[in-house]
């Protein structure tokens, strides 16, 4: 079954031309297309024939597209275009040309074996269509070289991400990318570092065939269950489950991102190999998926460079050194050195809110923090964690013995804008779950909730019902009263 999953051998295309859009990039500085010609023609003419034939036949399937929502993300399939090419072609649906600049594209590997992810250092994927250059992102994601580098290995053999590039080639045109091969290791991590290079001119793109090699029925049946998981965004059952998809973590990677931004998935197309060119005694599945947003923290417009893990990961570290000096506990020399470097960011002098929460067993702290951006950040974590450990009247001040037992989480915040609303039905309709953080006003009367509550209160009835309470607001005062409601986003850090 050539060209299925794995095909049976490589076809090497050798260029020697130096082209490209947007400036000449020297064919030696190019990843090669190594699949043109066995998993998709590599005569350009004949690709995009084939392309163009999918894309007039996929366009016979009605979908209903949410409206008023962006595209920020889609599953799609790679295969060889005879098996996984009708469903690819589904993505004509939602995709137009120069809809997005910069595509991160994240596909399993399935030949060398690595832990994290391979990020060519190429300065771009040569298909026959034409090379499409490397964003700077993909350097920016290197520098996390625990788990971000370049694995030429995975340049010479992996198929994921270059089967994909042509469609979207013909449907959005420019764009540059940013190739993330995973192996195994941390989705949930994985997911927190492509997030510090999301905007709204991004399209995450994960490459990922269903089930593979069962019988026709069989493999119906499993791949439903499977498209039902993403369509729920059950990180626990696709985690915990073994032939579901070979792009198992860029999928977990993929719906960590949607289930902390309040990404609501759409079904596009589904078939397997036995629908298209293959025998229905051993099939491979596929899907194409598309994910709509509420408006991200990035949409929205954060103001100033966006933070990203490493530095986020120093705020947690300088919140709990703060915690631990209050009670004559410091950390060591090196230790200490390390965040003292690390500290001297220029972006800490940025001035914005923060919020510093603390738990213990996921049961809550202390949390405070300060929605203006009065101070540096670096001094408003230090300032909050304080307050956080020691001045939330609704806690006693954290005892010595509980240090080593909290986990501490740190928020950055953008600037917080007035909502307009005309009434109660409408106020719930603009507010974006799981993305906005709230804060109400009446007189005296004012309270916030960081987004991470949507987690816990994921109705905006019951969000805003909560939110008037802890304001000292009769629970039901959005209904009836006309508040001053303003929302923002935040980029949070967590310990754990």
């Amino acid at each position: 079954m050539k060209g299925l999953c794995i095909p049976l051998f490589q076809a090497f295309l050798a260029l020697s031309v130096c082209l490209s859009s947007a400036g000449e990039v020297c064919s030696d500085d190019m990843r090669r297309a190594v699949w043109a010609g066995s998993f998709y023609p590599a005569e350009p003419s004949d690709l995009k024939k084939a392309i163009e034939r999918y894309t007039v036949k996929a366009g016979q399937t009605h979908v209903v597209i949410p409206s008023g929502k962006p595209l920020r993300a889609l599953i799609l399939p790679h295969a060889g275009y005879i098996y996984s090419g009708l469903t690819a072609a589904h993505s004509s649906l939602v995709l137009k040309e120069n809809q997005f600049k910069k595509i991160v594209l994240i596909g399993p590997d399935h030949r060398v074996g690595f832990t994290n992810c391979a990020l060519t250092d190429a300065e771009a994927y040569d298909t026959p269509l034409g090379p499409v250059k490397l964003h700077p992102d993909a350097e920016r994601l290197r520098s996390v070289r625990e788990m971000f580098r370049h694995i030429p290995a995975s340049d010479k053999s992996e198929h994921s991400i270059e089967v994909v590039i042509p469609f979207l080639q013909r449907y959005v045109g420019q764009f540059e990318i940013v190739p993330v091969v995973a192996g195994f290791g941390d989705a949930e991590g994985i997911s927190s570092a492509i997030a510090s290079i999301l905007d709204n001119d991004t399209l995450v793109v994960v490459s990922s065939d269903l089930s593979h090699f069962l019988p026709y029925e069989d493999a119906v049946k499993m791949d439903k269950e499977t498209i039902d998981m993403i369509l729920q965004l059950d990180i626990k059952k696709i985690s915990g489950s073994s032939n579901r998809a070979c792009g198992k973590i860029p999928l977990l990677v993929l719906l960590n991102t949607a289930a902390s931004r309040g990404w609501e998935p759409l079904l596009l197309h589904y078939s397997n190999s036995g629908d298209t060119a293959g025998d229905k005694s051993r099939v491979v599945g596929y899907a194409a998926i598309a994910f709509y947003g509420n408006v991200s923290v990035q949409d929205k417009g954060i103001s100033g460079p966006v933070i990203n893990q490493d530095q986020g990961r120093a705020l947690v570290r300088l919140a709990r050194k703060t915690i631990m000096e209050r009670f004559g506990r410091h950390l060591a020399g090196a230790d200490a050195d390390s965040l003292k470097t690390a500290l001297k960011d220029e972006i800490f002098n940025i001035c914005r809110g923060t919020f510093v929460t603390l738990t213990i067993g996921n049961e809550l702290r202390g949390c405070i923090g300060s929605i203006e951006a009065s101070e540096p950040i670096r001094e408003s974590v230090r300032r909050n964690a304080i307050r956080a450990a020691f001045n939330d009247f609704r806690f006693m001040p954290l005892s010595e013995d509980e240090v080593d037992q909290i986990d501490i989480e740190v928020s950055i915040l953008t600037e917080p804008l007035p909502l307009d609303y005309a009434d109660s039905s409408d106020l719930t309709a603009r507010l974006s779950p799981k993305t906005d953080g709230v804060i109400i006003k009446k007189g005296s009367a004012a309270a916030t909730f960081l987004p991470q509550v949507w987690g816990r209160l994921p109705q905006p009835e019951l969000f805003l019902s909560q939110l008037c309470r802890k304001a000292g607001l009769q629970g039901d005062a959005w209904r009836d009263d006309r508040l001053e409601v303003s929302t923002y986003q935040v980029q949070h850090f967590e310990e754990k």
